[in-house]
């Protein structure tokens, strides 16, 4: 189940008790949905029974109460607990995890693809003319076309040819000067096109907008303490362990498997991918990579059988997990403009 799927469990629930008579409130349009917090459990925290209880005329844990004894009942929810003053810590069932997998695995390079903003009318989307300026547009623009946005991409006048060669920057039109401006983060404090695509890019996008770059031979070190490197390391690593699986004569099967970090962080994704374009934000899906990619490293170890050891189905749900967190830092790097090969 992913957080799309549990919000709309979570609202069912919410309209259930409506029609039932137990709350008298109108329906929100939408539940967010958050990890737990200080004192919280589970997969999922909801605060929406706080949300409703002044309109509902009800204390908050009683609303919370109504709601859990829905969700309990609801598929793919294992448990549900209120804490503190009425919010609602969900856990999910080990099927709804395996879910997760194989929706991933399905979807490919697409998972968290969707089209909650199409039919909205063109996005027009104006840059400054600065390198920063023009990567973070271009991002952008691929993170909206991913949720189904018609985007148009602009600059305020021509690009430097380089930006367009080294970078990978496209843009569809360009403004005169006096054109208002919407993509304007802090500037580089320097040239990195040094850095080659890859680790320019990653550079200019992975701190947030509004925070002032660092341009340097930081972002090329092969070491744990450069956030691209580990993230690409853990993508060819989960590449890796599915060719010399094949070797071994065995695939990928989901199924459950005690990680639960990394089951989160790839449910999350969707939602990850929705909140980076509603905010045009490509830092939120750039620190999720990180994230996701962090969450793998300690399965890694555990897929491959070891020395007389036969394939068993752990190591076969741990080998479709190592690949669906693949798949995510695959995609996700893509959406950046960022390559994601399978050797490094």
């Amino acid at each position: 189940m992913t957080p799309v799927e549990l919000s709309r469990t979570v609202l069912h629930a919410v309209r259930r008790a409506v029609d039932e008579g137990d709350l008298a409130v109108a329906v929100p349009q939408r539940v967010v949905l958050t990890p737990p917090g200080p004192g919280g459990c589970g997969d999922y925290a909801t605060n929406v029974a706080l949300q409703l209880a002044r309109p509902a005329g009800q204390p908050a844990p009683r609303v919370a109460a109504l709601l859990r004894s829905r969700l309990l009942r609801a598929d793919g929810i294992s448990d549900v607990v209120v804490t503190g003053p009425g919010f609602l810590n969900i856990s999910l069932g080990s099927a709804a995890s395996v879910e997760v997998v194989r929706e991933v695995l399905r979807r490919g390079g697409r998972y968290g693809h969707g089209n909650p903003l199409a039919g909205q009318g063109a996005v027009r989307l104006v840059a400054a003319r600065e390198v920063r300026a023009v990567v973070q547009l271009d991002a952008i623009a691929r993170i909206l076309r991913s949720q189904g946005a018609l985007v148009h991409a602009e600059c305020v006048g021509p690009l430097q040819t380089e930006w367009g060669g080294v970078l990978g920057v496209h843009v569809d039109g360009v403004r005169g000067e006096n054109a208002e401006v919407g993509v304007r983060p802090v500037p580089a404090p320097s040239d990195p096109l040094p850095l080659g695509r890859d680790a320019a890019r990653w550079a200019l996008l992975h701190p947030a907008p509004h925070d002032r770059p660092r341009i340097g031979d930081e972002h090329l070190v092969q070491r744990e303490s450069n956030p691209l490197f580990r993230v690409r390391y853990a993508h060819a690593r989960s590449r890796a362990v599915v060719r010399n699986a094949a070797d071994l004569g065995f695939g990928p099967e989901p199924g459950p498997v005690n990680a639960s970090a990394l089951l989160q962080a790839l449910a999350d994704h969707p939602r990850v991918l929705a909140a980076t374009a509603a905010h045009r934000a490509p830092d939120r899906l750039a620190r999720h990579l990180v994230t996701v990619a962090d969450a793998l490293a300690p399965l890694l170890p555990a897929v491959l059988p070891l020395g007389e050891e036969k394939p068993s189905a752990a190591h076969r749900a741990r080998l479709a997990l190592a690949e669906a967190a693949g798949t995510v830092l695959a995609g996700g790097l893509t959406l950046l403009g960022i390559d994601a090969p399978e050797h490094l």
